[in-house]
């Protein structure tokens, strides 16, 4: 169907401003005519041969896909039909050749019209956002129509370029000049609207089956809600591996294209990018928010939270070029929210952590003095939370501080920590959090009948922690200073632990031993050192040090004292000699090493009413 008046972007249509009937033309004018004639009738034989409707040839066959050199000669004769219109236009508005040219362009735009949507939808395996991406250093060398001036320039550009990409990238780098081409013509002549419905409408299809095929779909809140752990955990996962693909390849790639292909206008280019991909980025990023929503919690969900903050993040400044229209800030203010709801989760779930930490009621205590099971997962859920160090400072520097007050010098130098950095007061976050775990170790350590349990309990703990710190993240916020203060505190515990464990054991043999004593003597003192050896063992034979290190240390110091004292007495007031009488002399130097050595593993006599059969009495 004709269409009414001439497309306005194609040329004016403003009236002249004289008009003068000449019975006698210039031989200029006359030129004019004749080239004007002459490149009307090279458009026509150039258009009717691939018009669709008069030949099956042209019905049937790709125009590009044929012969890309005539397909540029097609474009050429598309501008030169334009040049014929605009003089036409300008000087007689009434002409038939006016009206034989409109209709000469409905044919042609119909055909590149076909050629486009071909284009685009048999090439979409060239067009995906991966090789587009791929490509995209090639795509700024095609700057304008100019380009496909000169046949074999554009052919040379594309051989240099193919040398440094795969065959597929060439094909891509071509099919992508080809669009660009066919856009510019539509676009000068007054059909871009034509142009960007078929653009947009391919091109949204793929976007959102790469959405899909990347596992993220639209969830409503109410499904959101009712999703049990382990679904949410799913989709979260598949978030997490959709986000930056998503990101650099998908939505950037499809970028690389929209610019490419409409360089020629900047307001086209915004609007099919932001039609073809808002959708989808919003549902992308929309989804931590529903994430945050789901109320099934659990100790894992914060790193979840973490992990998609982590994700966002590292991409923002893709996110913020890519989506930099104003069409597109919708987006942008969705990911935004998306920081926003999630780090205001993490807060909310490290302070109910806290509080667990603080309300935790269990009275019985663990066995042999061994590691407590809070004490383990709050470290493990430390140590972990400390891997984020490199963006917690944005998340947990919203939170109210402690007091400066309640965190004793002591224990962190709060002073030489005080920069006011969102670090220094991750660092105090942390410091504070192992605080309030230790506090409840103390309140724990209590339970313990046995005071020399109390604190091989407080030994081990607080060795687990350090350990805990060193060999995290959390090292590099609490610093040497207080791993070195927090150790020292563990000496102190274990030789607390030796003092009141094995104090009457050293008692035993606390004089003189090179001072003569007569034979009664040493047989009461022997029977003294029995003594104090077998109640302490049987205390202490159930005792748990898992630390091979502290282990080692404690074993140490307690071999020192007590075999070397023993070794000294049993040589100086010859006990050998009696060695006979095994109710009196019942260990040798090294029996008394060999029966410390296993000390601190939790055997199996732990807590056994009686000694181990080799300690017994005979």
């Amino acid at each position: 169907m004709q269409r009414k008046g001439l497309r306005s972007l194609c040329f004016s249509t403003k009236p002249p401003s004289s008009f003068s009937v000449s019975h006698s033309p210039s031989p200029s004018r006359r030129l004019s005519d004749a080239a004007m004639e002459r490149s009307i009738g090279e458009a026509e034989t150039m258009i009717m041969k691939w018009n669709p409707e008069a030949s099956t040839f042209a019905k049937v066959t790709s125009l590009f896909y044929e012969n890309r050199g005539e397909a540029r000669d097609f474009i050429n004769s598309v501008a030169e039909l334009q040049k014929a219109m605009h003089f036409l236009d300008k000087e007689d508005p009434q002409s038939e050749k006016l009206v034989r040219s409109q209709k000469l362009m409905e044919i042609a735009m119909k055909r590149l019209q076909k050629e486009f949507y071909q284009i685009l939808s048999m090439n979409r395996a060239y067009l995906d956002p991966e090789s587009v991406s791929a490509r995209s250093s090639l795509t700024s060398t095609r700057s304008s129509m100019s380009d496909y001036d000169d046949d074999n320039g554009s052919e040379e550009e594309i051989r240099i370029a193919g040398e440094s990409v795969t065959e597929v990238e060439q094909v891509s780098a071509a099919v992508m000049a080809d669009l660009r081409l066919i856009a510019e013509s539509m676009i000068s002549t007054g059909y871009g609207k034509e142009c960007v419905k078929i653009y947009k409408t391919i091109r949204k299809s793929i976007v959102d089956e790469g959405i899909y095929r990347l596992g993220v779909e639209r969830v409503s809140n109410s499904k959101t809600h009712k999703m049990d752990r382990e679904l949410i955990e799913l989709k979260t996962k598949n978030w997490l591996s959709a986000v930056k693909i998503a990101v650099k390849t998908l939505f950037n790639g499809e970028r690389i294209l929209c610019d490419h292909v409409f360089a020629a206008s900047d307001t086209i280019r915004e609007s099919c990018f932001a039609d073809i991909t808002k959708e989808g980025a919003q549902i992308l990023f929309g989804f931590p928010e529903l994430a945050v929503k789901n109320k099934k919690n659990s100790p894992e969900k914060v790193f979840r939270m973490l992990d998609m903050y982590t994700a966002i993040s590292e991409n923002w400044p893709e996110i913020e070029s890519i989506f930099s229209f104003e069409s597109t800030s919708a987006v942008l203010s969705q990911a935004i929210t998306a920081l926003v709801k999630l780090g205001e989760s993490v807060r909310t779930m490290v302070a109910d952590y806290e509080s667990a930490i603080q309300k935790d009621k269990s009275k019985l205590p663990v066995p042999g003095g061994g590691v407590h099971h809070l004490t383990v997962a709050f470290m493990s859920y430390l140590s972990r939370l400390g891997d984020y160090s490199s963006i917690l400072p944005d998340i947990l520097s919203y939170s109210p501080l402690p007091e400066k007050s309640s965190i004793p010098e002591s224990y962190f130098d709060y002073s030489s920590n005080s920069d006011g950095s969102p670090k220094q007061a991750i660092s105090l976050r942390f410091a504070w959090l192992i605080l309030v775990l230790l506090c409840k170790l103390d309140s724990k350590a209590a339970h313990y009948k046995d005071i020399s349990l109390a604190y091989l309990f407080l030994a081990n703990n607080l060795q687990h922690v350090v350990d805990k710190v060193r060999k995290s993240n959390i090292k590099y916020l609490l610093g040497d200073d207080w791993i070195s203060k927090q150790e020292a505190k563990v000496k102190q515990f274990a030789s607390s632990y030796e003092g009141l464990a094995w104090g009457s054991v050293m008692e035993s043999l606390r004089r003189d031993p090179t001072a003569g004593m007569s034979a009664e003597e040493v047989k009461e003192c022997l029977r003294r050192f029995n003594r104090a050896l077998e109640q302490a063992y049987l205390k202490q034979s159930g005792c748990v040090v898992d630390d091979s290190n502290l282990r080692q240390q404690i074993k140490l110091s307690i071999t020192r004292k007590v075999v070397e004292a023993y070794r000294e007495f049993y040589h100086t007031q010859r006990v050998e000699a009696w060695r006979g009488d095994r109710h009196l002399v019942r260990f040798a130097p090294q029996d008394v090493r060999n029966y410390l050595s296993d000390l601190f593993f939790g055997t199996e006599e732990a807590g056994s009413s009686t000694l181990p059969s080799r300690l017994r009495s005979p």
